[in-house]
């Protein structure tokens, strides 16, 4: 697995954080997809499908990371 990058945003929260992993593992994995699609090891079919599940995965990842209403405190 490689190192990510740290996150440097002026709103730091842990789930920032881990949005910002996901969103870094979505970019490699959209780069290795290309690169076997460039290679004849898929065809652009399997990489767009691919792709769209991966991006799937983000865009989930983003809505139950980011898009959630802090309970009310009493």
């Amino acid at each position: 697995m490689p190192a990510l990058s740290s996150y440097r945003g002026q709103d730091w929260t842990p789930q920032r954080l881990a949005f910002h992993q996901n969103l870094e593992t979505f970019a490699e994995r959209v780069g290795l997809i290309v690169a076997l699609q460039s290679n004849g090891k898929l065809s652009q079919e399997e990489a767009y499908a691919e792709i769209r599940r991966t991006w799937n995965q983000l865009k989930d990842s983003k809505s139950s990371l980011l898009n959630h209403t802090p309970p009310l405190q009493p």
